[in-house]
């Protein structure tokens, strides 16, 4: 199974979902014009990956920020990791954010308390 990378711009976030590692990662801004239309072929890489998981799934989340129409896409891709991790797979997700970034600690933390996954919420020093 290949590799998604999509390179990250002022609007979208980078993607590297490594099918062979177990490792998937969202980083940057995820603010599109159509969240829709830039979060499809990451749902259909995850369907496909679903029927071929080899290893434990780890899922760096580091966005520094998102959208509204983001956030229900992002919410998508935690319930399909969901549906792969209720058929044995395990699954978790580290939710980065950046120090003194609450709105992203809660917005990871919210995720935590809607999805059946576990997360790991951890904070960044700024550089």
């Amino acid at each position: 199974m290949d590799t998604l990378i999509i390179e990250g711009t002022s609007k979208t976030p980078k993607v590297i979902f490594d099918a062979e590692k177990g490792e998937l990662l969202l980083e940057g801004r995820s603010i599109p014009e159509n969240s829709l239309e830039f979060y499809i072929p990451l749902m259909e890489w995850l369907d496909t990956y679903s029927q071929e998981v080899k290893t434990d799934t780890i899922v760096h989340m580091k966005l520094e920020y998102f959208n509204t129409s983001s956030s229900k896409c992002i919410l998508d891709f935690f319930r399909k990791l969901e549906t792969i991790s209720n058929r044995g797979n395990k699954i978790s997700i580290n939710w980065y954010f950046e120090e003194d970034d609450e709105d992203m600690m809660e917005a990871g933390e919210d995720y935590d308390a809607i999805v059946g996954l576990p997360f790991a919420i951890i904070e960044q020093k700024e550089a």
